[in-house]
């Protein structure tokens, strides 16, 4: 009903403004009006100076966005090849700006200067050989600069040395989750497919795959801080993107296809945590939340909880209507905690052998666990029993 009134006034307010458009026509009678169709001297001095309001307005705002919202960009990158990538997009938007304000004061400059007069008539010439060579040639040598920067860096951070010692993780992307499968000591996924999705085997193990043995499957992403980790991502449904913004790593997630990406971290989760800029940064949001927080407690909702900085998995492609809400948090360990945690997990076939059991002896009180929540411990310690 109120979508309905908002467009009624909007009609009714579009109609008052055409009416008034009408009455203004009206109150020009007598006074000279040019209705030849053909631009005079007024017309054009006024396009020109028009042309200047332009590109103001575009330095303007573009002046203002910087002062308001450039401190939101991602700061401090949290992987080694995370600088690279800065240092390239730094350069592109650098270079993209001074060829953008270059060629935009000359048009509109130009524009102005060689608007119409009466007097004068416009010179044509077919065409300008020098001029051609100086317009092709500059903007061919500074995108090679840009491709061969881009591929440089991409080299770098896409290049893994078959002998190099990585940790391998599975990303597992689903409407609207994510799922992490770690390859175990021998760092080899065992096989996988959808055909074999059952129960808490929820992304698909071969579980007959002499390599799967040692395989984990979990729902919160740890990895340790300077060791390289190897990611292969696959998708169940459709494409997916995992994307992790603060280590300036983002790949597609295909269905019926492997893509792999790879970087190393440089700082644990309670490091980042503590880097002047994220503090300020949490304590701005916090600020912002405990204002809202009073306005929610006076209308009987519940306060928001503070907000503390959490590394995140997210999906960068419009997957659905929940889209919005699929994201898995990264916890970056010192690699002492990362192999205590890595550790105490249990493997998938420990879990799907801890399901079967479960079904088979009902009345002896063992319960099926969630299969959207994996639990490990305790699925060890009924393979034990």
């Amino acid at each position: 009903m109120t979508s309905l009134l908002v467009i009624i006034v909007l009609v009714l307010l579009a109609i008052a403004l055409w009416q008034l458009t009408k009455i203004f026509d009206l109150s020009q009678v007598g006074e000279y009006k040019n209705s030849s169709q053909v631009a005079d001297d007024t017309d054009n001095n006024t396009q020109g100076y028009l042309m200047f309001g332009f590109l103001a307005f575009i330095y303007i705002f573009t002046i203002y966005g910087l002062i308001t919202w450039g401190p939101l960009v991602l700061h401090t990158p949290a992987s080694a090849h995370g600088p690279l990538i800065d240092s390239l997009m730094n350069v592109t938007w650098v270079l993209i700006f001074i060829v953008q304000a270059i060629t935009q004061v000359l048009l509109h400059y130009f524009a102005f200067k060689y608007r119409g007069k009466k007097e004068n008539k416009a010179l044509y010439f077919a065409d300008n050989n020098k001029l051609e060579a100086i317009w092709s040639v500059i903007p061919a040598i500074v995108l090679a600069g840009l491709i061969l920067y881009g591929l440089y860096a991409w080299t770098n951070i896409m290049f893994i040395d078959d002998d190099e010692d990585t940790v391998t993780i599975e990303l597992y992307a689903q409407q609207f989750n994510w799922t992490a499968r770690y390859a175990g000591n021998d760092q080899v996924l065992g096989k996988a497919n959808v055909r074999y999705i059952e129960g808490v085997n929820i992304v698909g193990v071969d579980i007959e795959d002499p390599y799967a043995n040692d395989d984990v499957v979990i729902k919160e992403l740890h990895i340790p801080k300077g060791k390289k980790i190897h990611f292969k991502m696959r998708s169940q449904d459709v494409l997916h993107s995992a994307y992790m913004p603060y280590f300036r790593a983002q790949m597609n997630c295909v269905p019926g296809m492997v893509t792999e990406f790879a970087f190393t971290p440089t700082y644990t989760t309670e490091e980042y945590r503590e880097l002047p800029y994220m503090i300020a940064k949490v304590a701005n949001i916090n600020a912002i939340r405990a204002k809202k927080s009073i306005l929610l407690v006076a209308k009987g909702e519940p306060a928001l909880d503070p907000y503390e900085f959490d590394f995140l998995l997210l999906c960068n492609k419009i997957c659905g209507a929940s889209h919005y809400n699929m994201q898995m948090k990264i916890v970056v360990d010192t690699p002492e905690d990362y192999a205590k945690w890595l550790k105490e997990k249990a493997t998938i076939v420990q879990d799907v052998k801890a399901e079967k059991l479960a079904k088979e002896a009902p009345a002896e009180g063992v319960k099926v666990k969630d299969t959207a929540s994996i639990v490990p411990v305790t699925a060890a310690k009924v393979v034990m029993k």
